[in-house]
């Protein structure tokens, strides 16, 4: 992924040296003075392209690979970092026009050759669902103006959540971030060199020291804040990541950082190499990252840099300087753009699955293709005579053009594909009003339906199931966000019955059916919705912000049902969301109990409980089969996509004043779960519900709620 010039630093950049006024035009200014390869930084970009990738390929198995961006980043740092301050010894300035034309022609061919794949990817229905086109096509046109960081901080998006389908582009944002490291990062140092000259008898290389420590430490201390804060937009934010660069800097301009003693290299190294497999393998998406725990890696990769002696086969710098390692680090940037897309794209393709054979054969796919491009089209470009033979402007304007080009093929593909994305938004409509008869789950439970053929349409169409999904995301609360948000929908009337809806996104996905519900029956209907916290009393096994946050929730929530004075409660979670064992036999047995203990504080007051068993997970969207696919060879195996033991079913199992729902039946038989039930496409992403869906069962739960209404009354 790193977009430096391969591991090349000075011999000597401690001792000054002799001012060079005058270059040629066309010679690269991070050439002022001779440089020598340093193989095993080559190694170590081998080792964080190779964490991001088996992540994305596997995350269960490596649920910390994404430090591997981290570990770029400080790369990038030490390395550019040493260019700059080459040239600042050597000529007294940088060349900045030069500098950014030569990192235009190093990163602009392979990214925009990416980039215009997937905008013609996007522009087929049979690989890219037509309801996430916009969003393709705006993470597109960002990523290749290098701002797809900032678009996923100002949009929210969790990278590390899993939910939902991201974007082809989705992993352009540390690229994007990079890019505006390349525009301030000499800024800053030519400022600082100024400064140095200015007001400190010409020390510029201290001036420039003590500016980028202080601009590293403020960012590190800035993006601590804002992960405890904002977890989501703290993985974008440019200024949040600047202390990683700077990492890198330092050891790049501080030579007591650079170890050459064999017995302190050899433990230094070994060390960093350590913290990158421990945070691999122990963090996953659930530690607060970046903040604090971005130190570990961050720091690991620094010990592996600093390392500099090579002298016994076994020492770190040696391991790293295998063949291997070195080839997989010359490609490691045109394998970080060509994987993602990939992954994204498979599951669409006839007759690809994801199967572990599928897994490694798409993998072998991405090493070719990443070969192909650093021969073809990386190398030959950096060399590239019509430009390097020029001033730097033509290599900048020429990069712009082909920057309008590629997002101009990517508004070409929303074009294209307007006016099925304007169907797909009616027929949503037309659903909502007037669904067909026997359709849905009501082809299973109505039994004037037994043995009616369902039609051959699955609708919403598997292109447009994604945003099939409830609209009002204000009430939905995630990450670290504690408020017990609560909204009111239906009756307003003094005397109305008040039902309360509350729980995890296997709650939220229940939205629009029962406020539609509400309406039709003259209840209120009050909701409290919290991302991955269902409303229980075991605390999560998950560490640190986050858990505390679904704890703090649901202490807020009870005390906002005592004011609510709901008639009813209606709650539903995800089967497979990680418990603490809390003093129990295991975290099945504290999550069964935690059920009891929150809805006992209802039940004991008198007011019924209503629950009903989770719907089957599935590994990928299902829809990705359907766009290609008859709905029958999209089934999944009920041993792979039900869980054995939903907790909620035992918890329900005898309690007093609660209701339990179980529509197992309806998505499964003895042996298949479908993803297609009587016509209606089941799911809008791996595991969540389409409101169609949820619609078709309106029937089941308004007679449930009606039933614990009368009880409550009675």
């Amino acid at each position: 992924m790193s977009a430096s010039d391969p591991a090349r630093t000075p011999q000597n950049l401690d001792e000054p040296a002799r001012l060079r006024r005058r270059q040629p035009r066309t010679a690269s200014p991070e050439h002022a003075e001779p440089s020598r390869f340093i193989p095993h930084v080559q190694g170590l970009r081998a080792i964080a392209v190779l964490l991001v990738v088996l992540y994305h390929f596997w995350p269960g198995r490596i649920p910390g690979g994404y430090v591997g961006v981290d570990v770029f980043f400080v790369i990038s740092g030490f390395l550019i970092t040493g260019h700059l301050m080459r040239e600042l010894t050597a000529t007294g300035t940088v060349r900045l026009a030069q500098f950014w034309a030569r990192r235009a022609r190093r990163l602009l061919p392979a990214s925009l050759l990416v980039l215009l794949f997937c905008a013609i990817v996007a522009a087929s229905p049979y690989l890219m669902p037509i309801s996430g086109l916009q969003r393709e096509v705006s993470e597109i046109i960002a990523s290749t103006f290098y701002v797809e960081n900032w678009y996923l901080a100002l949009t929210s998006a969790d990278y590390l959540g899993n939910s939902g389908e991201p974007a082809m582009v989705q992993h352009y944002w540390s690229l994007s971030l990079e890019e505006q490291f390349y525009v301030l990062w000499p800024l800053i140092m030519l400022l600082a060199a100024w400064i140095g000259v200015r007001f400190f008898a010409g020390r510029r290389r201290r001036a420039i020291l003590i500016a980028l420590g202080v601009v590293s430490a403020a960012s590190l201390v800035f993006c601590i804040v804002l992960t405890l804060n904002d977890p989501a937009p703290a993985y974008f934010v440019t200024f949040g990541r600047m202390w990683e660069f700077g990492l890198g800097a330092m050891v790049a301009l501080v030579p007591a950082l650079r170890v050459r003693n064999a017995a302190a290299s050899f433990v230094l190294g070994w060390a960093g190499i350590a913290a990158l497999v421990y945070t691999a393998f122990r963090f996953d998406s659930s530690t607060p990252f970046p903040g604090y725990a971005a130190l570990l890696p961050a720091l690991g990769a620094a010990a592996v840099i600093a390392a500099s002696n090579s002298a016994r086969w076994w020492y770190p710098t040696r391991i790293l300087s295998i063949a291997p390692m070195r080839f997989t680090g010359d490609i490691s940037y045109s394998l970080y753009l060509w994987h993602w897309p990939l992954i994204i794209i498979a599951p669409s393709v006839p007759f690809w699955g994801l199967s572990i054979y599928h897994r490694v054969a798409l993998l072998a796919i991405c090493f070719v293709l990443a070969w192909l491009t650093k021969k073809f089209v990386e190398d030959p470009a950096r060399s590239w005579r019509v430009l390097t033979s020029r001033r730097p402007r033509v290599t900048l304007w020429a990069s712009l053009a082909a920057m309008v080009l590629v997002a101009g093929t990517a508004g070409g593909a929303w074009a294209l594909n307007a006016p099925a994305y304007r169907d797909g938004v009616a027929q949503l409509e037309q659903l909502r009003t007037d669904p067909p008869s026997c359709f849905g789950a009501q082809s299973v439970l109505d039994p004037e339906c037994q043995g009616t053929p369902a039609s051959g349409t699955i609708l919403p169409a598997p292109g447009f199931a994604g945003v099939d999904k409830p609209a009002d995301e204000q009430c939905f609360v995630q990450l670290n966000d504690a408020r017990p948000v609560s909204c009111t929908f239906g009756s307003d009337a003094p005397d109305a019955p008040t039902v309360a809806l509350i729980g995890d996104s296997h709650a939220f996905q229940l939205l629009s059916t029962f406020e539609r519900m509400a309406e039709a029956n003259g209840w209120r209907l009050v909701t409290f919705f919290k991302g991955a916290c269902p409303w229980n009393d075991t605390p999560l096994s998950t560490p640190g912000a986050f858990g505390a946050a679904c704890s703090a929730w649901r202490t807020a929530v009870d005390q906002a049902l005592v004011d609510a004075k709901p008639d009813v409660v209606f709650t539903s979670a995800l089967a497979t969301t990680p418990y603490a064992s809390a003093g129990h036999n295991s975290s099945y047995d504290a999550a069964v109990a935690g059920y009891r203990s929150a809805w006992s504080k209802m039940t004991d007051a008198g007011v019924p409980v209503i629950t009903v068993v989770d719907n089957p997970v599935w590994e990928t969207d299902p829809n990705k089969c359907l766009r290609t696919r008859d709905a029958a060879a999209c089934d999944g195996a009920r041993s792979d996509v039900l869980v054995a033991k939903d907790p909620l079913r035992e918890a329900a199992d005898g309690a007093s004043g609660v209701t339990l729902l179980d529509f197992t039946d309806v998505y499964c038989d003895d042996s298949t779960c479908f993803p297609v039930v009587g016509g209606a496409d089941v799911y809008r992403d791996q595991d969540h519900l389409t409101v169609t869906f949820v619609d078709s069962l309106m029937p089941q739960y308004t007679e449930a709620i009606r039933a614990a209404l009368d009880r409550a009354a009675g």
